[in-house]
């Protein structure tokens, strides 16, 4: 409820995003929202109508003003939903979403829009059933295709291939490259089947049926406590690195690819690892070129590279695939997935720090401080990695065991299905779920 003297929330459940706004903490206000139990939608609306003109939003703040006028009717409950998504806060959508398709069961573009904001949630289950639920009124491009899409997603590949199976050809050629996708994430899921579980614990197995992408290493922390092999924040560290590469030297091994260099990418940090790389492959070190094939093109990380000087349009040109040619990236945002999907990572981390970047150390006196970049010569950083310690962390005891012919075992059995097709960017963490931290 509203006092009405200053339509200030009353209920538990809203004050305290209305108490971040009078601080004027829009961020905040929108995590006490997050967390919020549900409420009616009048009154959600009232508030991230305000948080919206605190933050300029005039497009929300418009939505919101009309859907707190009108929480019962189909156009506003749309209208406000599609801001939503919009803006970045596809949670806020999903229940005025839900509530104007059930307003409006036969409306295509309001399902749509609700399978959308479902998707940006990582609710691939509830995107399923709410799918599924159109009965016989479902069609075929985009929604069938959406249906299986997002069934993979959610872990259910028995759902997933029947669906596909009823998928006639696209007759619009906008959805040919959708389709060809969709038929790649199948078909790897084929091969990994037989030699990896796919259940909701199997992040190297989804990780390659989503993206193609072979994961090198699970984080040995909290596997049992939320993090399922991957890390959150991560301090890197040259014996990693050095751990990663050896790994993927096992990769290219165990899936008969034989590159004749590496590539160097632009930014700084894909330099060192890229010229460390070399030494540990035994191949000559060139600076990227698009098109050159049978090459290792080496990444710290994808972002770092998408920020440096050409950095655009070097990973418009790692999109589309050149024969022979391997993208490997050490350190994946698992939260947040750059532009391309790599063929190879060696972790997946929410918050990662260079070995070279400013880290935290313990101070002198025993408190934690932030060290100083390494700012030597790229060459001199790449020696150190290549004579650092590969042996691996001890970790807390409850992640399962990973040795390397766990890992090559794999490749061998998937590498049919390997490097083939564009490297779209992964907008979802899967079937397995790991804690998030703010």
């Amino acid at each position: 409820m509203f006092s009405r003297r200053n339509r200030r929330p009353t209920s538990p459940e809203l004050a305290a995003a209305w108490e971040c706004l009078d601080g004027g903490d829009v961020p905040g206000a929108l995590r006490e929202l997050r967390r919020a139990a549900p409420a009616p939608l009048g009154q959600v609306a009232v508030v991230v109508g305000r948080a919206a003109e605190a933050a300029g939003f005039d497009d929300l703040r418009k939505a919101a003003t009309a859907l707190a006028a009108n929480p019962d009717r189909v156009r506003p409950l749309y209208d406000y939903g599609y801001a939503c998504v919009e803006r970045g806060v596809s949670y806020l959508a999903i229940p005025a979403l839900r509530e104007a398709v059930r307003l409006a069961p036969g409306s295509a573009g309001m399902l749509r829009e609700l399978v959308s904001a479902y998707e940006d949630e990582g609710r691939h289950r509830e995107a399923v059933d709410a799918l599924l639920a159109a009965g016989d009124g479902l069609g075929d491009w985009p929604d069938r295709y959406l249906l299986v899409f997002n069934a993979v997603l959610a872990g259910d590949l028995e759902l997933a291939r029947r669906q596909h199976a009823l998928l006639p050809a696209p007759a619009d050629d906008t959805w040919f490259g959708a389709r060809d996708r969709q038929n790649r994430v199948l078909a790897r899921a084929a091969t990994a089947g037989p030699v990896s579980p796919l259940d909701h614990s199997d992040l190297r197995g989804w990780q390659y049926v989503m993206g193609g992408t072979v994961l090198g290493a699970l984080s040995p922390y909290g596997f049992d406590a939320g993090m399922t092999g991957r890390y959150a924040w991560f301090q890197d560290s040259h014996d990693m690195c050095l751990r990663g590469l050896l790994r993927l030297k096992a990769v290219l091994a165990a899936a008969e690819a034989r590159p004749r260099s590496v590539s160097l990418l632009p930014d700084r940090g894909s330099r060192i690892l890229g010229l460390a790389a070399a030494e540990v492959l035994g191949l000559p070190a060139r600076p990227f070129e698009a098109g050159r094939e049978d090459t290792v093109v080496i990444a710290y990380d994808l972002d770092d590279t998408a920020r440096a000087e050409q950095g655009p349009e070097v990973i418009g040109q790692l999109f589309h695939r050149t024969p022979g040619q391997v993208l490997h990236e050490h350190a994946c945002c698992w939260t947040d997935p750059p532009a391309v999907t790599a063929d190879s990572v060696t972790l997946l981390h929410q918050s990662a720090v260079a070995p070279w970047d400013a880290g935290l150390r313990q101070g002198a006196d025993g408190g934690v401080e932030r060290g100083e970049a390494d700012g030597r010569r790229e060459a001199e950083i790449a020696a150190e990695i290549v004579g650092a310690d590969p042996a691996p962390e001890e970790g807390d005891g409850q992640t399962p065991a990973d040795p390397v012919e766990r890992l090559t075992d794999f490749v061998s059995a998937v590498c049919g299905t390997w490097l083939q097709g564009d490297r779209a960017r992964l907008g979802s963490s899967g079937p397995v779920a790991s804690s998030r931290f703010l």
